[in-house]
């Protein structure tokens, strides 16, 4: 893989990976490769120094990248659980009762969150009541 700093006739600044030069220039004269910016197809490497590899610098290199990735997900988590929460009911510890209500059609259908014991969890499970259980994120822990 090869790294390129590149930038758009906009001068726009940001970062690709190819799998070689030829790459670069093939997505280029396609028009696939487009500024994340403002999506301009004229787009130029910009200079580079070359990267020498150690194997540290590798090990040091796949640890920021899961760094990353964890962060990442982490953040996608914590984008969809604020969603869940700002488009759903909570019904506290009548989440049991409600979540039956809704499946059974005796209650309008509708996003709900709240609380369960483990054994009312296993009741609703095998009832065929379809539920999943938020995650506890770290800032929830203080």
């Amino acid at each position: 893989m090869i790294h390129y700093s590149l930038s758009c006739d906009n001068g726009h600044a940001f970062d690709g990976w190819f799998s070689g030069s030829d790459d670069f220039d093939r997505q280029v004269e396609s028009g696939l490769l487009t500024c994340p910016v403002c999506n301009s197809a004229s787009i130029t490497k910009g200079l580079m120094a070359p990267q020498v590899s150690t194997a540290r610098k590798q090990e040091q290199r796949k640890t920021a990248l899961v760094d990353k990735a964890q962060r990442e997900a982490l953040e996608k988590l914590k984008q969809a659980v604020t969603e869940i929460r700002a488009n759903s009911e909570d019904v506290g510890a009548r989440f049991p009762e409600e979540a039956r209500k809704i499946h059974y059609g005796e209650a309008e259908k509708r996003g709900i969150i709240g609380e369960a014991k483990s054994e009312e969890v296993r009741d609703l499970l095998e009832e065929g009541i379809e539920i999943m259980p938020l995650p506890t994120l770290p800032e929830d822990k203080n």
